[in-house]
């Protein structure tokens, strides 16, 4: 750790040229979660990612995945599965199952571990109005969702479950046709993994993602109209 910058009661981050490239995008420590300082992170192209056993990681790889909502890929047997309507669909109905649901699914995998502290910060930042979530239901069970942060025209994805299959790229699927409809300009999905590549993801320089974000990152409509955009589709399994 000693590479990489100490952050204290600032919230001011690094500049991201200087994140290491191995691990890729490492860029600082410390620091806390609290909703200034993430909200501050995301606005920049910075996420934070670590285990119970380490201090708070922050990161800015390069190069980044994406997701260009008018760009979503969907296959014709997932349009086959979306055709028939078998699932459910809602915005924000439950915000604390699917994160934990997250953190439940990813076990020991590679990469992420949501703790409890992340938990806590992204469940606050939910009350706030930053993060948000979908779900996926299977009569009353909950089978698929994901959650992530959205600012300005753009939405910071950062995880999804499943326990029915292509629960979760239908949860995808009806976030990105909703972020076109609004206009949303990109869906961070930080980086690729095969699941997103067959929904359309691509990778970006890190330098033009900063770029789409200082255009985008403004760009919003006044709050009411901007809450009413979420509360509008909470529930509704048909749009």
């Amino acid at each position: 750790m000693s590479q990489i910058p100490w952050l204290e009661d600032s919230l001011e981050f690094p500049k991201l040229a200087t994140a290491l490239t191995d691990p890729d995008g490492l860029l600082a420590a410390g620091g806390d979660l609290s909703p200034e300082r993430i909200v501050a992170a995301y606005k920049k192209g910075i996420f934070p990612w670590f285990s119970d056993d380490q201090p708070i990681l922050w990161w800015s790889p390069d190069p980044r995945c994406v997701v260009f909502p008018e760009k979503l890929h969907i296959s014709k047997s997932l349009r086959k599965k979306l055709n028939k309507q078998p699932f459910k669909v809602t915005f924000d109905r439950d915000f604390p199952s699917v994160i934990q649901c997250c953190a439940n699914s990813r076990g020991e995998e590679a990469g992420t571990w949501i703790t409890d502290d992340m938990l806590e910060a992204y469940i606050e930042l939910h009350h706030l109005g930053f993060a948000h979530s979908v779900e996926v239901w299977s009569g009353n069970q909950l089978v698929g969702g994901l959650y992530g942060l959205a600012i300005g025209r753009c939405f910071f994805g950062e995880s999804m479950f499943s326990s029915a299959t292509d629960a979760s790229k239908i949860a995808f699927v009806y976030l990105a046709n909703q972020l076109k409809a609004w206009n949303y300009h990109i869906i961070d999905c930080q980086v690729e993994n095969p699941h997103l590549l067959t929904l359309g993801a691509e990778t970006i320089q890190r330098s033009k993602f900063q770029t789409i974000l200082e255009t985008n990152i403004g760009e919003t409509p006044s709050a009411h109209q901007w809450e009413f955009d979420w509360q509008w589709v909470k529930g509704d399994s048909h749009h």
